[in-house]
Order: C-alpha cells, then sequence, then structure tokens
C-alpha cells in the first residue's frame, strides 16, 4: 500500500514510516475490525438461527441456540458503544481529531 497517497509526506524517500503515519494506519485497523466484527456477528447470528430450527424442540438445544444469539448481539452491541465511548471521550475532552471517522491528520 502506499501511504503516501493517503496521508502525503507520511513515508520518506528511502521507504521508512514516520509517525505521521499511525492515524492512517490506525483508521485502515479499526475499519478492517469492525467489518471483521460485524461479519462475524452476522455468522454466529444465522448460526444460531440454524440451531433454532435443528434443535427439534429440544429444551437443551434451543436454551444453547438462545445463548449463541444473546452473545452475537451483545458482542455487536459492544463494538459500536466502543465507538460511541471513543465520540463521547473526544466531544468531553476536545479532541474533535478522535471524533470523526476516518480519522485525518490535519484535524489533530
Amino acid at each position: 500500500m502506499d501511504w503516501n497517497s493517503i496521508v502525503p509526506g507520511c513515508v520518506t524517500p528511502e521507504g521508512v514510516a514516520q509517525l505521521s503515519c499511525l492515524p492512517a494506519v490506525f483508521s485502515n485497523v479499526v475499519g478492517w475490525a469492525l467489518g471483521l466484527a460485524g461479519l462475524t456477528a452476522v455468522f454466529f447470528i444465522i448460526f444460531a438461527g440454524f440451531k433454532f430450527l435443528t434443535s427439534g424442540g429440544d429444551p437443551k438445544q434451543v436454551e444453547g441456540a438462545r445463548k449463541t444469539l444473546t452473545y452475537a448481539i451483545a458482542g455487536l452491541v459492544i463494538v459500536f458503544l466502543a465507538f460511541a465511548i471513543i465520540k463521547l471521550i473526544g466531544t468531553i475532552t476536545g479532541a474533535t481529531c478522535i471524533s470523526k471517522w476516518p480519522f485525518v491528520i490535519g484535524d489533530c
């Protein structure tokens, strides 16, 4: 990936990354993590539905499916709450650069 196209001047001519690249890297990592968390939650929600359908009315299997669904939704809520907390901290402290997505070097 050419970091200079994302953040001009963050890589020296020798190809050494500077600290000005850090927000771009962090932004990409957080974006991928959020996507992976959402995909994982959707997978487990579908898996829980499959477990419900194949339980055949067995109370143990229905309870297992219900727990899977509960944990998948709780995990998704925690991921979104993490972003809400970061935005709240940025608003309270006045660090508006962490409240915007994607992070932009000039905002800090």
